[in-house]
């Protein structure tokens, strides 16, 4: 008898101690040629504290039993704030000396997506995909059109097109040019620079995002996969993806969908759906890159087949850490 009321009493107190909800982020900064010898110590903290602070802001949101949308927002944000990212502040260069920025973003449990492509103005990107979704009745808006929706949201703050410019930018356009000039081929990394995020939230609630300035001296409007839902972002109830790499080649996988079709109708573990597509399918087309990937239990990967890629996450066990080489633990 004791027994049994003993059991019954442990049964009835469990929820009170039941574990929270997994919580997750993982972010990118960009895959592409990282090396070493190229980045000075200074400069990799530097890196290393914007990848933490975006971190930080995805958490706090996270902590607070805010959604992934909003975690994925706060942190895409952070990253467009700094020099070291091909997004917002750090966007690289077209061929006519201005920037083209884009931008997506997905909520997994209720498929709902924005995005913009080719943005002069907008100060942080994502958050005018965010306003795209949220406030109109279509998913993706370019260049003239995008401008004269973000006229109708007073929230999006506007700048100067020269607001993006970065001197280590400019460098890059010009070697790339100079480049052109000798009928070289692109440099190794041109195609490279994207940052993104994925989050997981107490409800289970997946959100994906993605923001870039493109391909260094890109021209006639290019568009990457950053902005297309199912090439370089996708999310939905079991999973979430944001790519970042050879944007043709993840245009022409439909990347981002494709490793979570993997997962959600194969039954693939995640790190497996994300080696297949990343490793495997992207490098027997000549393309290369990386990807971060969430699913609903928390579970994060971050294929790569570059010389790095910048990184960072949160485990569901609140373990979190960044990294950049190939060789980081």
């Amino acid at each position: 008898m004791i027994r049994t009321l003993l059991a019954l009493a442990f049964a009835l107190a469990a929820p009170a101690f039941a574990a929270p909800p997994p919580t997750a982020l993982v972010l990118h900064g960009g895959a592409g040629v990282i090396e070493r010898s190229a980045l000075s110590p200074e400069d990799e903290r530097e890196v290393r504290a914007a990848l933490d602070r975006a971190l930080d802001a995805g958490q706090a949101v996270l902590k607070d039993g805010g959604s992934a949308l909003d975690a994925v927002t706060a942190a895409i944000v952070v990253l467009e704030e700094s020099p070291w990212f091909n997004a917002g502040k750090g966007a690289v260069f077209n061929a006519e000396g201005g920037h083209e920025l884009d931008a997506a973003i997905m909520e997994g449990h209720t498929r709902r997506a924005g995005a913009v492509a080719g943005v002069r103005t907008v100060r942080n990107p994502i958050r005018l995909a965010r306003a795209v979704m949220e406030h109109s009745p279509h998913v993706m808006l370019a260049a003239g059109g995008a401008e004269a929706f973000a006229d109708t949201r007073p929230e999006l703050e506007r700048v100067a097109p020269d607001w993006f410019d970065t001197e280590r930018r400019r460098e890059q356009l010009d070697k790339a040019q100079e480049r052109e000039r000798a009928a070289l081929l692109p440099a190794p990394g041109a195609y490279f620079g994207t940052v993104g995020a994925v989050a997981l939230d107490a409800s289970g609630h997946i959100a994906a995002a993605t923001s870039t300035g493109g391909m260094t001296n890109k021209r006639w409007g290019r568009v990457g996969d950053a902005p297309v839902i199912g090439s370089g972002t996708w999310a939905d109830a079991n999973c979430g993806v944001s790519g970042t790499g050879w944007g043709e080649f993840y245009l022409r996988t439909a990347a981002a969908h494709a490793i979570c079709a993997r997962v959600g109708l194969r039954g693939d573990a995640l790190a497996t759906a994300a080696h297949a597509v990343i490793n495997e399918e992207i490098v027997a087309l000549g393309g290369d890159g990386g990807a971060i990937a969430l699913d609903r239990r928390g579970n994060i990967a971050m294929p790569f087949n570059t010389s790095g890629m910048y990184r960072a996450w949160l485990k569901p066990d609140g373990t979190r850490g960044t990294a950049i080489f190939r060789d980081d633990k």
